[in-house]
This record gives C-alpha cells, structure tokens and sequence, in this order.
C-alpha cells in the first residue's frame, strides 16, 4: 500500500502490529480479541475512509485496560506521523453525527497539541467485554498521542451501544475532513 504508515508495539503485556493508509479504500483487518472494540475501530476505520490493519496480542487475562490504551498509542501515532508528513491538511474537521436516539458532536484540531475534552456518561459498566471506561481512555490517549485535540459532546442518547457507535463514527467523519489534502496553509503561524 502506497503511503503506509506501519507501527509496532511490544511490551510485557501487549504486541501491536498496525498498517494505517489515510487515504485508503476501507480494507479492514481488526483482531484485538475484544468483540466490541473491533465493532468500534471497523466504524472509525470505515467511515474515516481508511485502510486498517490491527492485530493485538495482550493480557486480557487481566483486563481489557492495556491493549485498548496501548491500541490508541498506536494508531494515535499513526495518525500523528501521517499529518507531520502530510504537505497540506485541513487541520479541522467536524460532525453532528446522529444514530437513532442518540445525537453526538465531534470537533476536531489537527494542531499539534494534545488535548481531549467529552462528556461521555455512559450508564452501563461495559459494552461486550469494552469496559466504558476505556472507551473515554482510548479518546484521550488517542488524542494525546496524535497531538490533535479533539471534543466529543453528546447532545442526547439512551442508549449506551449507540452512544459509542456515533462517538466512533462522529470522530471518523470529523478526522476526514481535518485530514484531507486541502493545499492552504493550516496555521497563520506558518506551520503547527
């Protein structure tokens, strides 16, 4: 694949292989061995118009708290090596994004300064085996790993698996637009 970024990662509790195309054909391959956030990563992978490989090998003996951190590390970096590279992108990105009953935005920086900010309540503990709580960690180790500061508001929801799709699918879209070769300088400053 031309333009492929590949990322490996191995520590004592996970090994991380990743083949990132931003601008891709939507040929994914997720095996994290946690059903839902494959769910999860196919919808952000998709609707993001990537090529995305993940396979993950980790201590889910444990828990699902390090392949899930070690996951966004990964792919944060990524992301992170593809718009440092990039010759122009459109640095920002957003979307209203809504799914049934739930309605979630997303505003995106591609700015070089990591930051996260959401309000995601979630009122179950898990989601399949994706303890909710870690779908709020892998955003903001996403982020911080890419350097790009990203807001995920839900506007309303009740239900839990809806919540995460749009957070997922809303961020997908938003990262197109930030993303995408626009030849205009993303900063008065000159570069990020």
């Amino acid at each position: 694949m031309k333009n492929l970024i590949s990322i490996n990662r191995k520590t004592k509790e996970t090994d991380i292989s990743l083949k990132l195309k931003v601008a891709g054909t939507q040929q994914i391959a997720i095996e994290t061995g946690i059903g839902f956030f494959d769910h999860m990563l196919q919808q952000l992978a998709f609707h993001s118009g990537w090529d995305l490989q993940i396979k993950v090998k980790g201590d889910l003996q444990v828990d699902d708290h390090h392949v899930v951190e070690d996951t966004a590390i990964c792919l944060g970096d990524a992301i992170g090596q593809y718009w440092r590279n990039a010759e122009s992108i459109g640095r920002y990105g957003q979307s209203l994004l809504p799914m049934d009953e739930t309605l979630v935005l997303v505003a995106v920086d591609v700015s070089g300064r990591g930051l996260y900010r959401g309000d995601l309540n979630f009122n179950r503990e898990f989601l399949g085996a994706l303890s909710t709580e870690m779908i709020v960690h892998f955003f903001k180790t996403f982020a911080a790993k890419a350097e790009i500061t990203l807001h995920i508001k839900p506007m309303d929801f009740e239900n839990n698996h809806h919540l995460a799709e749009a957070c997922f699918k809303s961020t997908a879209r938003a990262l197109k637009q930030a993303l995408a070769s626009n030849n205009l300088e993303s900063s008065t400053k000159g570069q990020l």
